[in-house]
């Protein structure tokens, strides 16, 4: 008896990788800046109040941020689909034509391709045509209220972290602290995001890492030069 083959792969995932990764990523290096350069120029309660009001201000925005963007992609794809399911209705044979063009192209031998293409707009033309014509797919469809509660998750978390270490170093060696240990968290990050996704996770970690030291480099010479809350 033969058992379903089934396999997990890395882009069924993408729906709230990229949220997720995205939030964490903000949230370390965006609270981090805050912190080094509010350090720069106030004591440690200061440093404490701006790095949780970031929190909570950035959690929101990025929630909402995500869910606009990403609504507006499920936007498209249901407008395309509609139509989609028009043309259909309207033209049966001429999209009959157009798939089996489509498989054609992909190097399937003409009859074959309009055997196949025959088949499958019997089963179901729309979701033939919505995942072979249009390209979407149930792993990669736009989902807004995941991609938002993942990337207000992660950018709590991900801000919790140089906010703690803000409360518990020295209050003389707070820039230096959260900036070493900020940059070891993005890091981190970079490894899991890759290990998640099933990319090189050496190349992630120089590149979230890069651009974190840098972010953050800017932040605390902008607190130094003017001695202010940027």
């Amino acid at each position: 008896m033969e058992r379903d083959h089934a396999e997990d792969h890395y882009i069924s995932r993408v729906g709230w990788l990229r949220a997720a990764v995205l939030g964490a990523n903000d949230g370390i290096v965006s609270t981090a800046a805050l912190i080094v350069g509010v350090a720069a120029a106030s004591g440690r309660a200061e440093v404490l109040l701006a790095g949780m009001a970031g929190l909570a201000a950035g959690a929101l925005s990025m929630a909402a941020g995500e869910y606009v963007s990403v609504s507006s992609q499920a936007d498209t794809e249901a407008a395309d689909i509609a139509r989609e399911r028009l043309e259909i209705g309207a033209d049966p044979e001429g999209e009959l034509r157009a798939l089996a063009g489509i498989y054609e192209r992909r190097g399937v031998p003409p009859d074959l391709a309009q055997q196949v293409a025959v088949a499958l707009h019997k089963s179901d033309a729309l979701a033939a045509h919505v995942r072979d014509e249009l390209g979407i797919s149930e792993q990669s469809e736009a989902r807004p209220l995941v991609a938002a509660i993942a990337s207000a998750l992660t950018f709590a978390v991900g801000a919790a972290l140089p906010l703690a270490t803000a409360a518990l170093v020295p209050e003389d060696a707070i820039s230096f602290w959260v900036t070493v240990l900020s940059l070891i968290f993005l890091a981190g990050l970079g490894a899991v995001g890759a290990r998640a996704g099933g990319a090189p996770i050496g190349r992630a970690v120089v590149r979230v890492t890069f651009w974190g030291a840098v972010a953050m480099a800017v932040t605390a010479l902008v607190g130094t030069l003017f001695g202010a809350v940027v």
